[in-house]
């Protein structure tokens, strides 16, 4: 196994750039800077202004919007929890202002609960189908992984976890990252490898960080380089934990309070921002982020 340096500098400081979240989750960052994350307790999406440090309410109520990511046009794509009028579905603001509703029901029944999102090169959508607390109104018979593909139909592509979270793609399609976050005692806590088969087929290759008793994982983002920024944790343990894509613990930046989830912004996409508990983070690292979009730029 290499041997790699961690992505923070020795100068990097974590700055928190707003406060007033019940829970933050879901940054994304668009083609100028801006990022937008969720408050989903408090039913809303905002967008922090990095050019005038405003941050607003840019769309209530958002229906419970969690994990979300820009695609490759820049449109922002949402996962909704179903909790208190949620909309239980994956939904995309459109440039028009219009919101179309991606998926909320597989084999006609309703959703769990859609947490995270990715696209692969083609633009097809993998997202998280977990259920935190109440349980009363399932529909699905279990927690799992689906792909939107892009006639529009629902494939569910992983179905062998307890409580899938967080998730990433690599650049090559070939390795999905997924969170496996079960709260209730004794479940998985764990940061799981799948690659694809010739067939297509989806195959757990193994663990790469487990959390045992602790506060598990829930976002992640990758840098160019293929390492992993996960959120995960409380109390000292609270923060986003870097590994290499084979499982080397990089670094560890502290939030002090437990994160969601986290991306890159900026003009060379070397601002890691972190949605955690009330506040967005920021601060610089070494290395570009990889993301769906906006591209990096070719300077940097």
């Amino acid at each position: 196994m290499p041997t790699r340096t961690s992505p923070i500098p020795s100068n990097a400081r974590l700055e928190r750039v707003f406060q007033g979240c019940a829970f933050a989750e879901g940054p994304a960052a668009d083609a100028e800077g801006n990022v937008y994350f969720s408050d989903c307790p408090n039913n809303r999406i905002l967008v922090y202004r990095p050019a005038t440090g405003v941050t607003e309410v840019w769309h209530e109520p958002s229906l419970r919007a969690n994990g979300m990511n820009f695609d490759r046009q820049g449109r922002l794509v949402v996962c909704c929890d179903g909790k208190d009028g949620g909309a239980r579905a994956v939904r995309r603001y459109e440039p028009d202002g219009t919101i179309t509703t991606l998926a909320d029901r597989y084999q006609g029944k309703l959703l769990n609960a859609p947490n995270d999102l990715c696209f692969d090169s083609a633009g097809r959508i993998y997202f998280t189908d977990p259920r935190y607390g109440y349980k009363d109104d399932l529909e699905q018979d279990c927690m799992a992984v689906y792909r939107i593909e892009l006639d529009g139909s629902l494939t569910r592509v992983i179905s062998d976890m307890e409580t899938p979270n967080g998730i990433l793609i690599t650049p090559d399609d070939r390795t999905l990252y997924i969170v496996d976050h079960n709260p209730e005692p004794g479940g998985a806590r764990t940061l799981v490898a799948y690659d694809c088969g010739d067939d297509g087929v989806w195959r757990r290759r193994g663990i790469l960080a487990d959390f045992g008793t602790g506060y598990g994982g829930d976002g992640m983002v990758l840098d160019i380089e293929g390492n992993i920024y996960l959120t995960a944790g409380e109390g000292d343990l609270a923060g986003v934990h870097i590994f290499s894509p084979e499982g080397e613990k990089l670094g560890f930046i502290p939030t002090g309070e437990i994160p969601g989830n986290c991306t890159f912004g900026g003009p060379e996409l070397r601002t890691l921002y972190i949605a955690a508990s009330s506040s967005l983070y920021r601060i610089e690292l070494a290395i570009p982020g990889c993301l769906a979009y906006p591209p990096l730029p070719a300077t940097a």
